[in-house]
C-alpha cells in the first residue's frame, strides 16, 4: 500500500507539470498578443497618415495637390500608446533598449540588481532580490522573482551566472 506522503508528492508533481505547461502556453499567448497589438498600432498610424494627407493641401512629386472643397469634420484617430502592463511579455533586449521597455515589475528588478552591482556585489539570489523588493521571504514569493528573472535571463538582460544567482549583463553584450 503506497503511503500518503507519496500519494502527495505525486499529486504535487501532476500539479506542478500543469503549472509549468499553462506558463508555456500563457507566454504564447501574449507574444501573440503583443504582435497583434504592433499590427493593430501600425494600422491606426497608416489610417491617420491617409486621413492627414487627404485633408491638407501639398505638394507631390512638384504637383501641387488641392485640399477638400469644403472643409469636412474628420475624426483623427488616436494612437494606440503601449504601455507595458504586469503580466506583459518581456521583449529581447538589443543594443540601445533600456529598461523603460519592461513591465513594472521586471524595471523593479533591474534596478535592484543595478543598486546592487554598484555596490559591489556579484550577482543576487532569488531570496535576496525578494527581500529587497520588499516582499515577505516566503516559497510563493520567492519563486514568482526566481520566475520573473528567469524570464529576465532568457530574453538578455541578465548575464547567466553558473551559481543560479542573477547579475546585469554588460552593456552592449547580448546573445
Amino acid at each position: 500500500m503506497a503511503s500518503v506522503m507519496g500519494l502527495l508528492e505525486k499529486r504535487e508533481t501532476v500539479a506542478r507539470v500543469r503549472v509549468e505547461e499553462l506558463r508555456v502556453e500563457a507566454d504564447r499567448i501574449l507574444a501573440e498578443l503583443g504582435e497583434a497589438e504592433t499590427v493593430l498600432e501600425r494600422r491606426v498610424i497608416a489610417r491617420a497618415e491617409l486621413t492627414e494627407a487627404l485633408a491638407a493641401p501639398g505638394v507631390i512629386e512638384g504637383v501641387l495637390v488641392p485640399g477638400p472643397q469644403a472643409p469636412q469634420s474628420v475624426p483623427v484617430p488616436v494612437p494606440v500608446v503601449k504601455v507595458p502592463v504586469a503580466r506583459s511579455v518581456v521583449p529581447r533586449r538589443h543594443d540601445g533598449m533600456g529598461v523603460e521597455a519592461l513591465a513594472p515589475d521586471y524595471r523593479r528588478i533591474m534596478e535592484v540588481l543595478e543598486a546592487g552591482s554598484t555596490a559591489g556585489e556579484d550577482g543576487l539570489s532569488a531570496k535576496e532580490l525578494t527581500g529587497r523588493l520588499g516582499l515577505k521571504l516566503v516559497p510563493a514569493k520567492i519563486e514568482g522573482v526566481r520566475c520573473k528573472a528567469k524570464r529576465l535571463l532568457e530574453r538578455d538582460w541578465l548575464a547567466p551566472e553558473p551559481s543560479g544567482r542573477f547579475r546585469l549583463r554588460p552593456s552592449g553584450v547580448t546573445g
